[in-house]
């Protein structure tokens, strides 16, 4: 929502020394490396990771802040995975190797499995790291490593390069067979289990990347793995590749399609009417009032800012309990509702911006979720601190994965402004880190309004949802129904902050829109404007145009999903 009407153990690696070999003809000296980088996608220009692999996911591609060209390497660090990136190439044995990279954040590592390593920390400008090592005798593959360390925050890698021979003396351009009989062993609410036929190569398989649709989603040694971070009672497709060192990847194996359990609430999916409600201005009405006048059961309560060092409370200054907002949330739980919280908005001081790390995000998160034995949170991720920072965007995403892995059946959103026609750069950003990270995020909600005087705020706003599915779809490899089932609106009721005008008739349409297609949740900005005042302009307390009372909330309890 905008600013007119929104409050807004440390780890030293000893470096292995290169012994001077003084006895000539004793034993064969080491070849010497040559010019040559033998790292694929070593800038990520490419805009993917491939052929890199991080652990848990945690690894996506950014552009900004980067050393070199347009791309960089971001490491999302939680408490318990250091988010380690590693890719492995074809060496020559016997062999010198230099390794170097530009890295960027607290404690960041680049070393070889098995050899030197070397770190520093640098967490607000871009440092090289170098080192080096030699290959053993028979030794034909080496893996180049990234990472950062544990509760460290994100860290950034650009510009590696591994520079030396590369294997085979000519380069191997044969690809490994495909591998076979791929089988779901076992499955959850929220994974699936494979096993899969090893491949061949002619000089050896070291990696096996699993696909989700056209999506790679994990990446493994062995011939078994299981995906985590899926969504409940929903259809995926894989498939498998195999990859030797130098970068060949083979054909898909044959494809399997799994449908996962139910969660734990029993239901296939996840529906939220939930108006906006602030205590903070605006004439708050009674919530209860509200609920026995239109039938309404959830509201989504603004906004849980940061009061100074990664502490929630209400607008930055209301305790989380024994205050007014409190006393809201017992009415409307003892009415037989319910409410989301909603973290950020378009102005204040943001957990998302200031907590230091995923990991102090999570708990600043937990906090409120213990507060009030939360279902679901929301997060508002608004304005160039948080939206237009795609470290920032990062962070959230990890610490709304954490908080879900740690409150089994909570449900996390997101909400963000849109184009006309979909996502913005930044939109589409968001969503792409929350499938590279495997935040498992059950609703992206949009907000359709603000676009700059646009006046079809009808066909705007299902515009922007479409092309929003559209995006779930080539991300995720969601099918429609799937992605309109992780879809949210959140409209203005009335004029817009710009007098875009959503009028009860407009608002109803859209709800309609919203019931057809199957979508997860419909809101709007606010219950305290739900209250007509026709030509009373963009204000608080009323929509600035003519309703009866009450009326957006009474069309958004229609909402079914």
């Amino acid at each position: 929502m905008r600013d007119t009407l929104r409050r807004s153990r440390r780890r030293l690696l000893a470096l292995l020394g290169t012994a001077a070999l003084a006895m000539a003809g004793a034993i064969a000296l080491p070849g010497t490396a040559q010019a040559a980088n033998v790292l694929t996608n070593p800038g990520f220009e490419s805009g993917s990771l491939s052929p890199w692999s991080c652990t848990g996911n945690l690894g996506s591609v950014v552009s900004s802040p980067v050393h070199g060209g347009s791309k960089a390497l971001a490491g999302a660090v939680s408490s318990s995975d250091t988010a380690q990136c590693s890719q492995t190439v074809a060496v020559q044995p016997n062999t010198a190797y230099s390794l170097s990279g530009w890295v960027r954040g607290s404690y960041v590592y680049l070393g070889v499995n098995g050899g030197s390593s070397t770190w520093t920390s640098s967490p607000s400008a871009y440092a090289q790291l170098t080192t080096s090592f030699t290959t053993g005798a028979s030794q034909t593959s080496a893996t180049i490593y990234v990472h950062g360390w544990y509760a460290q925050g994100t860290y950034y890698a650009d510009d590696i390069s591994l520079d030396g021979p590369g294997g085979g003396g000519g380069g191997d351009t044969q690809a490994p067979t495909a591998p076979t009989g791929l089988t779901s062993t076992g499955k959850t609410s929220s994974s699936v289990s494979l096993s899969w036929g090893a491949s061949s190569d002619n000089v050896g398989v070291t990696a096996y990347d699993i696909y989700s649709g056209a999506n790679q989603v994990l990446s493994v040694s062995g011939t078994s793995a299981t995906v985590s971070g899926l969504s409940a009672s929903t259809a995926y497709t894989f498939t498998v590749k195999a990859r030797d060192a130098a970068g060949n990847s083979s054909a898909a194996s044959n494809a399997v399609s799994v449908t996962t359990s139910a969660g734990t609430g029993g239901g296939t999916g996840f529906t939220q009417a939930a108006p906006y409600l602030y205590e903070g201005w605006g004439d708050p009405p009674s919530p209860s009032t509200v609920m026995s006048a239109t039938g309404i059961k959830w509201f989504t309560m603004a906004f849980v800012l940061d009061s100074g060092g990664c502490t929630p409370a209400w607008d930055g200054s209301r305790a989380l309990t024994g205050g007014v907002d409190q006393t809201a949330i017992n009415q409307i739980r003892a009415a037989g509702g319910d409410i989301v919280p909603s973290f950020g908005g378009w102005q204040g001081s943001k957990l998302g911006a200031n907590c230091s790390s995923a990991s102090a995000l999570a708990g600043a998160l937990q906090k409120v979720i213990d507060a009030y034995g939360l279902k679901a949170i929301d997060m508002d991720i608004e304005n160039t601190d948080e939206f237009e920072n795609e470290a920032v965007q990062a962070k959230i995403l990890t610490a709304l994965k954490t908080v879900k892995a740690n409150n089994p059946g909570l449900r996390t959103i997101v909400t963000f402004g849109t184009s006309t026609t979909g996502p913005t750069y930044y939109g589409n950003r968001l969503i792409e880190q929350a499938q590279s990270l495997n935040a498992n995020i059950d609703v992206f909600t949009i907000m359709p309004f603000d676009f700059g005087g646009g006046a079809d705020m009808y066909g705007n706003t299902v515009a922007a949802a479409e092309g929003l599915k559209t995006k779930l779809k080539s991300t995720f490899g969601w099918d429609d129904a799937t992605a309109y089932s992780h879809i949210g609106i959140s409209g203005m009721n009335g004029l817009s902050d710009q007098s875009e005008t959503t009028t009860p008739a407009i608002w109803t349409s859209i709800k309609d829109w919203s019931n057809s297609h199957h979508i997860a949740r419909l809101a709007f900005w606010s219950v305290n404007r739900d209250r007509g005042c026709a030509g009373g302009g963009v204000v608080s307390n009323c929509s600035g145009i003519s309703q009866n009372t009450w009326q957006f909330t009474s069309i958004t309890a229609g909402f079914t999903g």
